[in-house]
């Protein structure tokens, strides 16, 4: 967990699985530096997350409404969009907080009046990785980086189940990091460059992030 004292600004993080996690505490701070403090509570799997969401934000609510939470608290919710419509996820999730009475980003009239951001990842983590392709090649050597020209991983939020994609290509190289996700996003995510990364849903979540230091 990233921390600063003395900041009235947070950042409460609400991600689905640990690799997410990982990779989160490894590039928010690549992002926004030390000037925000951030917390990541993690979810066993999408459906817990889904599942869980609607008392979650209630609970947020009630803690705006008494002052135990800053005005200046932000909820970012991290979700795959998996086989899901991404627009139909997005209402899904815009409408959970809506019965919560709290304003989202997408929905506030005010450019910073709202607690809570949806950031969807198209489609699943790995596209990220895929987006930073150096960072793979450090992690794991025998990667070329030239991988990023293929056809299939040109377009990394268009790669049809990323992480088999990439569990694919660590196995043809011989690493037994193919079988662990959580492994392999440790390792990767601590070699990211956020400026070079060409997910354009990575790059929505990082203007998100970089929007919060204004």
């Amino acid at each position: 967990m990233g921390k600063v004292k003395d900041t009235k600004m947070h950042i409460e993080f609400l991600v689905e699985e640990q690799s997410m996690e990982e990779v989160l505490n490894n590039i928010v701070p690549k992002i926004i530096g030390d000037k925000i403090e951030f917390k990541i509570r993690c979810f066993s799997g999408k459906g817990n997350l889904l599942k869980k969401l609607p008392d979650r934000f209630k609970g947020y609510k009630n803690q705006f409404d008494n002052n135990v939470l800053s005005p200046d608290t932000r909820i970012i919710v991290v979700i795959d969009r998996d086989r899901d419509n991404c627009e139909e996820l997005k209402e899904q999730l815009e409408k959970i907080a809506e019965n919560a009475a709290l304003t989202t980003k997408t929905k506030s009239k005010e450019s910073s009046d709202y607690q809570i951001v949806n950031r969807i990842v198209v489609e699943e983590l790995e596209a990220w990785f895929f987006g930073d392709i150096e960072a793979v090649a450090t992690a794991y050597p025998k990667i070329p980086t030239t991988t990023a020209q293929k056809k299939r991983y040109r377009n990394p939020d268009n790669i049809k189940g990323a992480w088999q994609a990439l569990e694919k290509v660590l196995q043809e190289k011989d690493y037994p990091d193919s079988k662990s996700k959580l492994k392999v996003a440790k390792n990767i995510s601590q070699h990211m460059d956020p400026e070079r990364n060409t997910s354009k849903s990575f790059q929505v979540f990082k203007q998100a992030l970089q929007e919060l230091l204004k």
